[in-house]
């Protein structure tokens, strides 16, 4: 099997434009929603179940998840933690399930669930990831978080550097993957330095925070893919679509 298209999404606002039914959805927040889960994920959290809003996110208190809400880079006052990868160590989150909610990720998510299948990606997770996806049939669908609707710089390198890896004859990729993947091209010698005036990535370091972007961009740091099951994020090996 092999995917027929490689399509990439450059914000959530486009998605009613993009058919679903017969698509695998990958969900990219790298700066940091995306990336945080693949590790905690990868560190032993049981599941992690990614909400919109804040409200339901509290809905879930008091029965042993930990709450993590994340909104403009910061930690929402109140919750366990936000959306910093080191807030997801097997110290805090093994055996654990959370509950997310983010400014992008967690809602480009709940857009997605149409799909025939939702999963995350990430640079930690990139090159198992694309492997998976060599042997997807129908549709794949790179879906940039963004910010606040509209594109980001991080996530449509990233969603070029998976279209890149899945670029073969017979593949189609539609003109958003082929502009992602030039600019993953001129980026990847040194992606760091390429999204260094990314917007986002400016944002956080005015929080100081840039200690999370450099965990960020390191490839294949896990080997692990959250795949969304019964409206929880889990271990794609714990996931069988005949059972879904």
């Amino acid at each position: 099997m092999t995917p027929k298209n490689v399509n990439v999404c450059l914000s959530p606002a486009l998605l009613p434009y993009y058919e679903l039914d017969d698509t695998t959805a990958v969900v990219i927040d790298v700066f940091r929603a995306s990336s945080s889960v693949c590790y905690g994920l990868a560190n032993g959290a049981q599941a992690i179940i990614p909400v919109a809003e804040i409200d339901e996110c509290l809905a879930y208190r008091g029965n042993g998840h930990l709450l993590a809400a994340e909104r403009d880079g910061q930690v929402v006052e109140g919750f366990d933690f936000g959306n910093s990868p080191f807030s997801y160590t097997p110290e805090k989150v093994a055996g654990k399930t959370i509950v997310l909610t983010t400014t992008n990720g967690t809602r480009a998510i709940q857009q997605c669930k149409k799909a025939k299948t939702v999963v995350m990606g990430s640079f930690l997770n990139i090159s198992v990831l694309a492997d998976w996806l060599k042997g997807q049939d129908g549709h794949v669908l790179l879906v940039c978080a963004g910010w606040k609707n509209h594109m980001s710089l991080e996530d449509t390198v990233f969603a070029g550097a998976v279209a890149n890896r899945l670029a073969a004859p017979g593949i189609a990729l539609d003109d958003a993957a082929l502009a992602a993947q030039r600019l993953y091209l001129d980026a990847r010698e040194n992606v760091a330095a390429f999204l260094a005036e990314a917007s986002h990535g400016k944002r956080m370091k005015h929080l100081h925070i840039e200690q999370d972007i450099a965990f960020c961009l390191q490839e294949d740091a896990v080997a692990t893919i959250p795949v969304l099951k019964n409206g929880e994020l889990v271990r794609l090996h714990e996931y069988s679509p005949a059972v879904q």
